[in-house]
This record gives C-alpha cells, structure tokens and sequence, in this order.
C-alpha cells in the first residue's frame, strides 16, 4: 500500500504515523532510537504489506498489467489503491477527506525532526505540496508513476503501466473494493497496533 493507505490504517497519534510510514525509509536507520509506538507501527507497515501482497485479489490485479511490466505492478497498484480510496473515501470513513490530510500532516509534522533525512526529505514536500491532492485524479496518478519510472535505475517502460489502468480500471477497482475492506477488518483486529 502506498502512503495514503498507511495513514489511513495507522492510529491517530504522531508517533504510528511516524511509524507506519517508516516502513518505506527503514534501510540503514537504527530503530534503537525511536519509542516502543513508533516501532509498533513499523511492525503494522509491514503486516499491512504482507497481508496486501497475498490477498487474491491483489494477486489477481497484478494479472491486468502487460507481462513486461508486471515486476512493477506492486508499486503502481499501491500508488492506484490510494486513488480508489480517495474515490471511495465515503465508504470507509465518516471523516472528510480533506479533514484527513490535514490532521494526517499536522502529525506527521510533530515528527519531522526525528525522521530519517530522507524521509523528512520526501514527507516535507508531501505535506507541503499535499500529494493526496494529486492522487484524486487520474492525471496524477499518471505523473506519481513517471516520477516513479524516472527513478528507476535501468530502461524501463513503467511509465506505461498507466495504459495498463486505463484499460483494466472497472476490474482493479472490483479487486480494490473487494480487497481493501478485508485488509482494514485485519489491521483492526489482527494488526499490531490492535491491542
């Protein structure tokens, strides 16, 4: 799941945010320095993610990208379920969208300071330029996923996984909506931040 979704399954507090968004920045930072909250999110990133890569549906979603694109097809779908969510947004909380974002940044900013320079580095400028904002519309999942393919190290045609949606959007959605409730039931009663 991309960062929309791990915000949205995180606890209310600075420091699951902090954590539930480490998952993504986690390489060579020592974890000793950060509380036991901010690990139990770390751990509920993980279990979000695993949960996420073996669900059927999910499995099947990655089915509707080209075969040359499929090693991809984790990250675009991560960065097109928080587009259905945002979409559905109403069937999965009583919160307002944008009353979301705000309360979202507003702790993930608590933490910026202790975050991994990288990570203050990607979260500063997605507070600032509100990314969730983008995700909402088609157009910007299509530029998050060219910025995406810029990064990639080697040739690569990623950037067409955005026709891969296009054609298959009614059938990643029908996976997204039979997916997405299945894993919020497994974050609230199984994950690690459920007790």
């Amino acid at each position: 799941m991309n960062y929309l979704a791990h915000l949205f399954l995180a606890r209310k507090t600075p420091d699951s945010h902090f954590g539930n968004l480490l998952g993504d920045f986690r390489r060579g930072v020592d974890l000793s320095a950060y509380s036991g909250e901010v690990l139990l999110g770390l751990d509920n990133h993980y279990a979000v993610d695993k949960f996420t890569d073996n669900h059927g549906d999910v499995i099947a979603a990655k089915q509707c990208f080209h075969a040359s694109r499929r090693r991809f097809a984790p990250v675009a779908l991560d960065i097109y379920f928080d587009h259905l969510l945002i979409k559905h947004w109403q069937r999965f909380s009583a919160i307002p969208f944008e009353q979301f974002c705000t309360s979202s940044f507003e702790l993930l900013e608590q933490r910026l300071a202790h975050m991994p320079r990288t990570m203050q580095h990607s979260i500063g400028h997605m507070i600032t330029h509100n990314w969730f904002n983008d995700y909402a519309n088609e157009e910007g999942i299509a530029k998050a996923i060219t910025v995406v393919a810029r990064r990639i190290r080697f040739a690569n045609d990623f950037h067409k996984a955005v026709d891969d949606i296009a054609t298959h959007s009614s059938d990643i959605e029908q996976h997204f909506l039979s997916f997405f409730p299945e894993l919020v039931s497994f974050v609230l009663n199984h994950g690690p931040e459920s007790e």
